[in-house]
């Protein structure tokens, strides 16, 4: 059975109160881990931003796990007990989850606990179970979730970047760069994402308008793939590159991905647009951001309107039929089932923190991002017994 992860940096609390002393007995965190890394990538930014120590649990799920799920009750069913993290006391303070999975799971820790503690549930992203199940859910626009008390609505999904990472991981990744070009663009590569395919067309094209944009500023290219992207787009990628460049191709659990490097390294970013999470992330290092379309015609990510409708598909385009039925149930079928991305990206557009590749550049001083500082006050709100201890530690401190 695997063990729980003990993070050692998160030990100690690392954010300070407004007295600037630290958390003396923070709250203990659990996360739970899922099977998407950009679903991973927002509950540790949480967790790393609240500073709490905390603990990461990992699953492996059984092939019917959705059916023993279905009622979102709390339960274990769906779980490979062996090959996942141990589930046992002492139980955390706060449980952090993203993904539809893991939330019989939380559930069912909460109810083991609730004898000696009421364990507080945070869910990041679309919560399938109801609301009422939640102590908080932080939400973004693509979900388009209904007001609730416990809904907290960010712009963007929460991120990871600091100066600090961007920093040290730049300095670590730069000698091995020497020998290119400076300066430099990142190029950050996703995959399919819902009616968005990533396919080999889509990386020619990214080639040669990645390739165009270096041209224009005299820049090498860092480019990165993720764990989504598929390895027969990589060579068209490479025949449509005519500059000169570094391509990193994703490894599983690679302490030497370069990611975070390249983003402090770079001067300008290129993400492809079927990940929200990587754009946030880009837009988080205040440098100007390009979005890569994935698709053209009726399968591009650019809300095209005709009439006041969205246009889902031209005369002449080759056809898809699991795109169109889900850009279809997008627009007309049950919001619980679908995620519009677009949303986010003309948030992104619309506030000056991004553009097209295709369509100029983005403004040079784009204004910063702060929904991971409005999760971590609305998480610590949940803990109104802490804070009036710390009130009093205060108040003792002043009259002495």
């Amino acid at each position: 059975m695997e063990t729980s992860e003990l993070d050692p940096r998160a030990t100690l609390a690392q954010r300070s109160w407004p007295d600037g002393r630290l958390d003396e007995n923070p709250p203990h965190v659990w996360l739970m881990m899922g099977h998407r890394a950009g679903d991973n990538s927002q509950v540790l930014a949480l967790a790393e931003a609240l500073g709490w120590p905390y603990e990461i649990r990992r699953f492996v799920y059984k092939p019917y796990e959705l059916l023993v799920n279905l009622t979102h009750g709390p339960t274990l069913r769906g779980v490979v007990k062996e090959k996942s993290s141990a589930l046992q006391p002492p139980w955390p303070d706060l449980v952090i989850s993203a993904g539809r999975r893991n939330e019989p799971i939380c559930r069912w820790v909460q109810a083991q606990a609730r004898n000696e503690k009421h364990v507080r549930l945070v869910h990041l992203g679309r919560p399938w179970a109801n609301f009422d199940r939640w102590d908080l859910v932080v939400t973004t626009p693509q979900y388009r979730l209904r007001d609730h008390p416990v809904i907290q609505q960010n712009k963007t999904p929460l991120h990871r970047v600091s100066a600090e990472r961007l920093r040290a991981d730049a300095a670590a990744w730069a000698p091995r760069l020497g020998d290119l070009p400076q300066p430099y663009i990142a190029v950050v590569i996703g995959g399919n994402s819902g009616p968005y395919s990533y396919d080999e067309a889509a990386a020619a094209r990214l080639g040669q308008q990645a390739s165009n944009l270096a041209r224009r500023f005299g820049a090498s290219l860092l480019i990165t793939t993720s764990a989504r992207t598929k390895a027969r787009t990589l060579p068209p990628l490479e025949e449509a590159l005519d500059v000169p460049y570094y391509l990193y191709r994703w490894r599983p659990n690679d302490a030497d991905n370069p990611y975070f490097a390249f983003l402090g390294l770079a001067e300008r970013l290129v993400v492809t647009g079927d990940s929200v999470s990587m754009a946030t992330e880009a837009c988080a290092t205040g440098k100007p951001v390009y979005l890569f379309d994935l698709g053209v015609g009726w399968r591009s990510m650019r809300r095209a309107r005709a009439r006041g409708r969205f246009v889902f598909w031209n005369a002449g385009d080759a056809f898809d039929p699991r795109a169109f039925f889900y850009l279809m149930a997008m627009r007309l079928g049950p919001r619980r089932i679908t995620r519009d991305i677009r949303i986010i990206h003309d948030y992104l557009l619309q506030s000056g923190r991004a553009a097209w590749l295709d369509m100029g550049d983005p403004p040079a001083d784009p204004p910063p991002l702060e929904d991971i500082s409005r999760a971590v006050m609305r998480v610590r709100d949940l803990f109104p017994e802490r804070l009036r201890d710390r009130t009093a530690s205060m108040i003792s401190s002043v009259n002495r």
